[in-house]
């Protein structure tokens, strides 16, 4: 798992490539962490060259949220390929969160929400 974190303006933006699983989710999660600041009110999970995702990846996923949902921000899901998206949809969490095609609807989106 590969995490690649960018920032415009005040929306983080995580791309993350390979497998979210049970073995990868805690490193992704402390990369995610550590990253955030103060004035960060957005969040992207750009999942695109996420390959495969478990329960601990939707886990990941719904946590992050959670938190920017009670700190009065906002999360959005971009380019999930199919197997990824046919999970968010069967686990429900495309319907709580948005899942766009593109970052840069979900950073729309993102901007809109917050």
């Amino acid at each position: 798992m590969e995490v690649a974190l960018t920032q415009k303006e005040s929306c983080l933006i995580a791309a993350l490539n390979g497998e979210l699983d049970v073995a990868t989710v805690p490193w992704a999660r402390a990369q995610l962490e550590a990253a955030l600041t103060p004035g960060i009110k957005g969040l992207v999970l750009d999942v695109s060259r996420v390959t495969f995702m478990d329960s601990s990846g939707l886990g990941f996923l719904l946590g992050r949220y959670r938190w920017f949902m009670e700190r009065g921000g906002a999360v959005a899901v971009a380019g999930a390929r199919s197997q990824v998206k046919r999970v968010l949809e069967l686990s429900g969490l495309a319907k709580i969160m948005p899942v766009t095609a593109t970052v840069k609807e979900a950073l729309e989106r993102v901007g809109r929400e917050k």
